[in-house]
């Protein structure tokens, strides 16, 4: 048999072992393919299935019984064997075709495990961007909002940055973008839940202020390693009155927009990040323009790389691109949309390829007919 088998598979290896103590050791992720008789000297039945299995689970393996012991043969199979033949009655070329059609299933349900995976993996991480990046609640703001979330190419799923919208019962415009430190679902449930609780301290808080040490509580009770820190930036806009105000917890300020121009807060350096000890932030105000708009983002974009070099994009090199988008995109305001997805297709330009870190961003600013009205 086994020289009909070796005729039959010419690009074949095979190893022979006469007990299962020999086949043992030989077992390994080069194996493409185990046939083991039922009755060797020193193993037979499920006992000599079940060590075969626990020292390789993932191997295709045929078993051969003997004319008067088929049902050991499908009781294997049934407990992890690929297939049953008799001996005795299969020749080298049957065995063969027997061999390849046990490794082409084992791909196959293999390729249908990942595919399965994956599956799950995409819909766990739907979930959670439905978290990170939920739809803002505007209703009587007079505001319009663009967004996006892309994760880094090094997860290629969902990461640990956020953002929200909010309009409150009293008319004003509450804003957020953050990231969570690290990388993984553990981050990015814990973006979720400081998002989530955000968006109800920001239709329940009297003052912005008040936000950020319920957040750092929050945070600090649900992190996993107390090394853990995020970032985060926070505005409450009241457009009818023309004014604005800032928190930062170690997070970049927002690049202000006023008709064409692109200008950054001058001097906002900002507080400590959320979870750092930190006990109290200050609080910035400012004035917003008739034809203000606002872009808040997370640091993926601006620590993408300039070229093959060490050169970072930086918030500077930011500010550049989002002036030169707004130049090249004169209605941008009409497709917001498009003036994000300009910026990443620019900033991966630059970086030669997709960017390694989450980018979130959130691009805001007044309907024209509030524009018209002043």
């Amino acid at each position: 048999m086994a020289d009909q088998l070796a005729r039959s598979l010419p690009r074949g290896r095979l190893l022979h072992a006469r007990t299962l103590a020999q086949a043992l050791p030989m077992l390994s992720p080069a194996i493409d393919c185990v046939l083991l008789d039922l009755r060797l000297p020193d193993a037979s039945g499920l006992g000599a299935v079940g060590e075969v299995r626990s020292r390789s689970p993932s191997t295709p393996l045929i078993v051969l019984t003997g004319l008067d012991d088929e049902a050991a043969g499908a009781a294997a199979v049934s407990a992890g064997a690929q297939d049953y033949l008799v001996k005795g009655q299969v020749d080298g070329r049957g065995l063969a075709r027997a061999i390849r059609y046990a490794i082409s299933r084992r791909h196959a349900d293999e390729a249908e495990r990942q595919l399965l995976l994956a599956r799950v993996q995409a819909q766990e991480a739907a979930r959670l961007e439905r978290g990170l990046a939920p739809t803002p609640m505007l209703g009587g703001s007079g505001a319009w909002v663009a967004s996006c979330y892309r994760p880094g190419r090094r997860r290629a799923l969902v990461g640990g940055d956020f953002y929200d919208a909010v309009a409150t019962p009293a008319g004003a415009l509450r804003v957020l973008v953050g990231d969570v430190c690290g990388h993984g679902a553990d981050e990015a449930a814990i973006g979720a839940c400081l998002r989530s609780a955000w968006r109800a301290l920001a239709l329940s808080c009297g003052q912005l202020a008040e936000m950020i040490p319920i957040l750092q509580e929050i945070f600090e009770h649900e992190r996993h390693l107390p090394s853990l820190f995020a970032t985060l930036c926070t505005l409450e806009l009241v457009p009818a009155a023309g004014a604005g105000r800032m928190i930062q917890a170690g997070h970049p300020a927002p690049i202000l927009i006023r008709g064409d121009e692109v200008a950054s807060f001058d001097g906002a350096v900002g507080g400590a990040a959320i979870g750092v000890g930190a006990t109290s932030w200050s609080e910035r105000t400012f004035e917003l323009s008739p034809d203000w708009a606002l872009l808040l983002y997370t640091d993926g974009i601006a620590d993408g790389r300039v070229g093959a070099g060490p050169e970072r994009l930086g918030e500077a090199g930011l500010h550049r691109l989002v002036a030169e988008e707004v130049e090249r995109q004169p209605h941008w305001r009409e497709d917001p949309d498009g003036l994000l997805n300009g910026l990443l297709t620019a900033a991966e330009e630059l970086n030669d390829g997709p960017l390694v870190d989450d980018v979130a961003m959130i691009l805001i600013g007044p309907h024209r007919v509030a524009i018209d009205e002043r």
